[in-house]
């Protein structure tokens, strides 16, 4: 007989991994001397326990981010916290990586394979590209503050899933907090959807300043621009990313 335990493992990976539908009541493992029924078995949304683990998780972060009094002790919170079920597949906690006096917060949507490997937010051939085009505005590395909206890497780089983002998205909103900076930078549609909390694309959200609003009610003006990876693969929208690091210099001097 299989361990329950080992089972109700398997179903946390897949409740966090975005599973939110059932085939029935229970677990049915499929042998070879067995016949398997002809219709389909009809869907039904997950209503078990483990769903109702996942909401007890983003409850749980939101939490936990209410004691995290600075960074340091933020990042020691997300190192040791296990409701999201990307970390047992990664090699890395990712955290935010920068000056935690910045004027400007970067904001990707996950790690990669080399965020991953290194433990830091954007090195590699995105990292690369995102340090020249802050050069070009008269930026470094060191001057600015970069985080994901995820701190751990998902298999193979796919999307993160809703309920991934849920759950990780109050320690993002507690680094922005912490590090109170005049504008944000998010790079993507996924980090943009997430920190705005809306589903328009990246073409519509870019190319203007949209408003961030703390939880003490202080407003950051927060400009959505596209992903450096996606630039490296799309080299004719660069010029569009330049015309929003534009916008952002032009902010950093108006503050």
């Amino acid at each position: 007989m299989e361990d329950i335990t080992d089972i109700q493992n398997i179903l946390q990976f897949y409740i966090s991994a975005g599973v939110d539908q059932t085939c029935g009541d229970d677990i049915c493992l499929l042998k070879k001397d067995v016949q398997q029924p002809q219709t389909a078995p009809l869907l039904r949304p997950a209503t078990t326990r483990l769903a109702q683990d996942m909401t007890a998780s983003r409850q749980n972060a939101r939490e936990l981010c209410t004691k995290a009094e600075t960074l340091d002790e933020l990042r020691q919170l997300v190192s040791s916290f296990d409701g999201c079920a990307l970390k047992l597949t990664a090699k890395s906690t990712v955290f935010g990586d920068g000056n935690k006096n910045a004027d400007v917060m970067i904001i990707g949507e996950a790690p990669g394979a080399d965020e991953d490997r290194i433990g830091l937010p954007f090195v590699g051939r995105s990292g690369r590209l995102l340090e020249k085009m802050l050069s070009a505005i008269g930026l470094k590395r060191e001057d600015v503050y970069i985080t994901n909206v995820l701190p751990w890497r998902p298999p193979g780089n796919r999307t993160p899933t809703d309920a991934e983002i849920a759950v990780c998205l109050p320690f993002l909103k507690r680094q922005i907090e912490l590090i109170n900076p005049k504008i944000i930078l998010l790079l993507g549609g996924s980090a943009a959807n997430a920190v705005l909390d809306n589903t328009d694309s990246i073409s519509r959200l870019r190319g203007h300043f949209l408003d961030y609003t703390l939880s003490t009610k202080t407003v950051i003006p927060a400009l959505a621009s596209f992903h450096p990876a996606f630039l490296l693969r799309n080299s004719a929208q660069k010029a569009k990313a330049w015309t929003d690091f534009l916008r952002l210099f032009k902010k950093l001097k108006e503050n």
